[in-house]
C-alpha cells in the first residue's frame, strides 16, 4: 500500500491547480470556480427600479493566465418561456442573453462589450463616449452555453491580448466590470452593478474589480485571397493581401494590412439621398475595426467623428473608381498613464491618398484629457489637410458629467491655405428623482474641413440645446409601461454670419413595455428660418415653419412571429405644416425555427410638397410616392454555416409641383422653368454563404446584383417595383477565403 500513498499526496498538491482552470463548455463544474469573486447583488435596471431581478441570476468572475473568466446560472423556470432563435453575429434582437462589459483600464475611456445569447448567439461591441455601441468590431473570444429545466448558463473567456491595456502598479490590475442579462419574454434586464446605458454616465459607473495582472502575448497573421467573376463583362480577378496583429505586452499592440480585403461580402441598404448630406455607412474591414476604440473621437451631432475610416479606399479623387489601398499601420499602447495611437494609410496611384491619425490620451482622476491629429495628403487635388483636435472630459462628482472639445483644421490647397476652428461642449447634470438636463453647445466655423478623413454634416453651424428629463421606472400596476422616459428639448440654430436657420421645440418618449418590447414617439416644430445648403452655395433659402412626428414600435417573439414598424409625418416642404407627408414601414420577422427566419419589409411614403435642388439656384417642388419592398432569409446551418439571402428594391414617381428660382434675399420665387417630372428604381439583391474554418477564418460565396435608374416621366409605383427586378447595371460572384494563423 505504501506506493499510492505518494500518488494521493501529488494529487492532492494538484488540487489548486486543477480547481484554477477555466474550460469554457458552458457546463459549471464542481471546483472549476474555486476562488473567483461570486456575484449575487443583481438588481432590476431595465425598468431602472434598483430592485432585485426578478428571476435569480449570479455570475463569477475569475482572473486567469489565460484571460478573464465569467460564468452566469441565469434561473428561468418552465413559466418563462425562452427564446432559442439563433443568429448570426452582431444580430441579437430580442432574445434570452448575457452581457459581460469589461473596461481593462478601469478609466472611463473605452468599454468591450461580449454578448452572448442562450442558444450560442454572439455580439461584440466596443464602448466609447460613455454610453456609445458599434458593433463594427469583431474580436476573438470564447464562449459556450448550456440549459436545464431550472436555468441556463454561460461560461465566457476573454483572452487578455483583445485590447490594448496600462501597465498596472504592485501587480495587480483595477478593470471596471458590468454584468447583465436580458430576459427576452419581458424585457427586463437584471444587471450588476446598478448602472445603465440610459443615463449620461454608464462607462464611468463600472463597478471596479481588482484582479492580479497578466500579460499574453500574440502574433495573428491573416492571409486571404478573394476571386471576382463580373457577370456582366465576363472578366474574373483574382487577389490576394494579409493583415497583421502583434502584441508582444499588454501596453503594445502592432496592426498591419498588405492589400487589404475589399470584397463586398457585407451590402449596405440601399439609401435615396437627393439632399446636400453625405449617407453615413458604418465599416466592416477587420483591419479599420480591430482596436479602434481609441480613435472613436465623436464631435457634432449624430455620426459626426474626427475619423471615418470608410474615406480610405473610397472614391479616388480623379474619379478612376474606389482608392486602390496599398497599405496600412496601426499601433496602439501607453506609457505609463498616457494611451496613444496612430494610424496610417496609403492609397496606390498618382491619384493615391496619404493618411495619418494620431491620438493620446491621460487620465487624472476627475479630469481626462486627450489629444488628436489627423492629416491628409490628397496630391491630385494639390490638397493638404490638417486637424487638431484637444477634448477634456471633467466629472466633479457623480452628477455632473462635463465634456467639452475644440478642434481646428487647417487646409492648404493650390498653394492658398485656410484655417478654422469648432468647439463643442456638452453638461449633464442628474437632478435626482428622475430628473436630469443637458445643455449641448456646439459652434463649427464657416471654415472648418473636417471630411478629407473625417464625417461632419455641415459646417458653419452654431447650435445651442437645452433638454430636460425625466425617468418613471414605476408606472401604475395597469399601465402598459414598464419604463418610459421623457425629454422636453428647445434649441436654436444659426450659421456663422448670424443668419437665423430655425428654432425648434420637442417632446419625445422612450418606453419600454411590459410585453417585452419598445416604443418610441417624437414631436418636434421648426420655426419659419433659411436653408443655407440646399443650394449647395448658390443662395439661401426662406423657408416656412416645419413638423415633424414619428413613432416606432417593436415586439419580441410571440409565437413564430416578432414584429417592427414605423410611420412617420413631415412637413419640410414651402407649404409649410400645410404640407404634411405621410411614410409607413412594417417589418414582420416569420421564425420558421431556431435557425430560420424570414424578415419582411414594405414601405409607403407619401410627400406632397418635397422641395428639391436643381442645379444653380432653382429648386422644385415635388408630389412624390416611394413604395419600398424587401426580404432577409436568415439561415444558420449549424454553429459554422449560414446563408443570408438579401433582395431590397425601391421606386419612387416624383411629379413637379411648381419650379422656383431663389431671389437675391433668399425668398422662392415660382418660374415657369422646365422642371421634368422623374422616377428612381433601385435594386439590391445578394446571396451569401459563409463558413467558419476556425475563429475569425472564413470561407465566403456571395452572389452580388443590384442597379439604379432615374429616368425623367412618371409610372405608376407597380410598374416601377417590377421593372426594378431587372436592373442589372452589376452582378458578380465573388469567393473569399480567409484564415488567421496563431502563435
Amino acid at each position: 500500500m505504501k506506493p499510492v500513498l505518494p500518488l494521493i499526496a501529488l494529487a492532492c498538491a494538484a488540487l489548486p491547480s486543477l480547481a484554477s482552470a477555466v474550460i469554457v463548455d458552458g457546463v459549471l463544474s464542481p471546483g472549476e470556480w474555486v476562488g473567483a469573486r461570486h456575484v449575487t447583488e443583481f438588481t432590476q435596471v431595465q425598468p431602472l427600479t434598483g430592485e432585485p431581478g426578478s428571476l435569480g441570476t449570479e455570475a463569477w468572475i475569475k482572473a486567469t493566465p489565460n484571460g478573464l473568466a465569467v460564468a452566469f446560472r441565469n434561473a428561468q423556470p418552465a413559466g418563462v418561456p425562452r427564446s432559442q432563435q439563433r443568429t448570426r453575429r452582431d444580430q441579437m434582437g430580442q432574445l434570452d442573453r448575457i452581457n459581460v462589459m469589461v473596461d481593462f483600464d478601469g478609466d472611463g475611456r473605452t468599454g468591450y462589450d461580449f454578448v452572448v445569447s442562450l442558444p450560442g448567439g454572439i455580439a461584440d461591441e466596443v464602448i466609447t463616449s460613455e454610453r456609445n455601441f458599434n458593433d463594427d468590431w469583431d474580436g476573438h473570444w470564447h464562449h459556450a452555453t448550456s440549459q436545464d429545466d431550472e436555468a441556463w448558463y454561460v461560461e465566457v473567456l476573454v483572452p487578455w491580448h483583445v485590447a490594448p491595456m496600462a501597465k498596472p502598479e504592485n501587480g495587480t490590475r483595477t478593470l471596471g466590470i458590468y454584468l447583465d442579462r436580458v430576459v427576452a419574454h419581458t424585457g427586463e434586464r437584471i444587471a450588476w452593478p446598478a448602472a445603465s446605458y440610459q443615463r449620461p454616465r454608464f462607462l464611468s459607473d463600472f463597478a471596479p474589480v481588482e484582479v492580479p495582472h497578466y500579460e499574453q502575448a500574440l502574433l495573428a497573421v491573416t492571409p486571404y485571397v478573394v476571386a471576382v467573376n463580373d457577370r456582366l463583362t465576363g472578366d474574373t480577378d483574382v487577389d490576394a493581401g494579409a493583415d497583421l496583429f502583434w502584441k508582444p505586452s499588454g501596453q503594445f499592440q502592432l496592426a498591419a494590412t498588405l492589400n487589404p480585403d475589399f470584397g463586398q461580402v457585407e451590402s449596405d441598404d440601399l439609401v435615396v439621398n437627393f439632399g446636400a448630406v453625405e449617407s453615413f455607412f458604418g465599416d466592416k474591414r477587420p483591419f479599420f475595426t480591430e482596436n479602434q476604440g481609441l480613435f472613436d473621437v465623436p464631435f457634432g451631432a449624430g455620426n459626426s467623428r474626427l475619423l471615418y475610416t470608410r474615406r480610405i479606399g473610397a472614391p479616388a479623387d480623379d474619379g478612376s473608381g474606389a482608392g486602390d489601398v496599398a497599405a496600412a499601420v496601426k499601433l496602439n499602447g501607453s506609457l505609463g498613464q498616457v494611451r496613444y495611437g496612430l494610424l496610417a494609410a496609403t492609397e496606390n496611384g498618382d491619384a493615391g491618398r496619404d493618411f495619418l491619425a494620431l491620438r493620446a490620451t491621460r487620465d487624472f482622476g476627475a479630469h481626462d484629457l486627450g489629444g488628436m491629429l489627423t492629416r491628409v495628403d490628397r496630391p491630385f487635388l494639390d490638397r493638404v489637410a490638417t486637424v487638431y483636435s484637444t477634448d477634456h472630459l471633467w466629472t466633479p462628482d457623480a452628477a455632473w458629467t462635463i465634456r467639452s472639445q475644440v478642434v481646428a483644421s487647417s487646409v492648404t490647397q493650390a498653394g492658398e491655405r485656410r484655417d478654422d476652428l469648432g468647439f463643442q461642449s456638452r453638461i449633464d447634470q442628474a437632478l435626482g428623482n428622475g430628473w436630469r438636463q443637458q445643455l449641448y453647445l456646439l459652434h463649427l466655423g464657416d471654415g472648418l474641413e473636417l471630411n478629407d478623413i473625417g464625417y461632419v454634416d455641415r459646417n458653419d453651424f452654431n447650435y445651442v440645446r437645452y433638454e430636460l428629463a425625466r425617468r418613471e421606472d414605476a408606472p401604475p400596476e395597469g399601465s402598459r409601461y414598464a419604463s418610459y422616459e421623457t425629454r422636453w428639448a428647445a434649441s436654436v440654430r444659426r450659421n456663422d454670419g448670424g443668419l437665423a436657420i430655425a428654432e425648434a421645440a420637442a417632446v419625445q418618449r422612450y418606453a419600454e413595455l411590459r410585453d417585452g418590447g419598445s416604443e418610441f414617439w417624437d414631436l418636434a416644430g421648426f420655426t419659419p428660418g433659411h436653408d443655407d445648403r440646399i443650394t449647395r452655395g448658390n443662395g439661401v433659402v426662406r423657408v416656412p415653419e416645419k413638423l415633424y412626428l414619428f413613432w416606432e414600435r417593436s415586439r419580441p417573439q410571440r409565437g413564430d412571429w416578432s414584429l417592427y414598424g414605423y410611420a412617420r409625418a413631415a412637413a419640410e416642404g414651402l407649404d409649410g405644416a400645410r404640407g404634411l407627408g405621410l411614410e409607413l414601414q412594417f417589418e414582420p420577422t416569420l421564425h420558421l425555427g431556431d435557425n430560420l427566419a424570414l424578415q419582411g419589409a414594405f414601405g409607403l411614403q407619401h410627400q406632397p410638397d418635397w422641395l428639391l435642388w436643381r442645379g444653380g439656384n432653382q429648386l422644385g417642388s415635388f408630389r412624390a410616392d416611394t413604395a419600398r419592398i424587401g426580404a432577409n432569409l436568415q439561415w444558420q446551418l449549424g454553429r459554422r454555416q449560414e446563408l443570408r439571402v438579401k433582395f431590397e428594391a425601391i421606386a419612387l414617381d416624383a411629379r413637379l409641383r411648381q419650379a422656383w428660382r431663389v431671389a437675391p434675399d433668399g425668398e422662392p420665387v415660382a418660374s415657369t422653368d422646365p422642371v421634368p417630372d422623374f422616377t428612381l428604381q433601385n435594386l439590391g439583391f445578394q446571396v451569401r454563404y459563409r463558413f467558419e474554418v476556425a475563429p475569425l477564418s472564413d470561407l465566403y460565396v456571395v452572389y452580388g446584383r443590384g442597379g439604379l435608374a432615374v429616368e425623367d416621366g412618371s409610372r405608376p409605383l407597380a410598374e416601377l417595383l417590377g421593372d426594378a427586378t431587372s436592373l442589372r447595371d452589376a452582378e458578380q460572384l465573388l469567393v473569399k477565403f480567409s484564415y488567421r494563423f496563431t502563435n
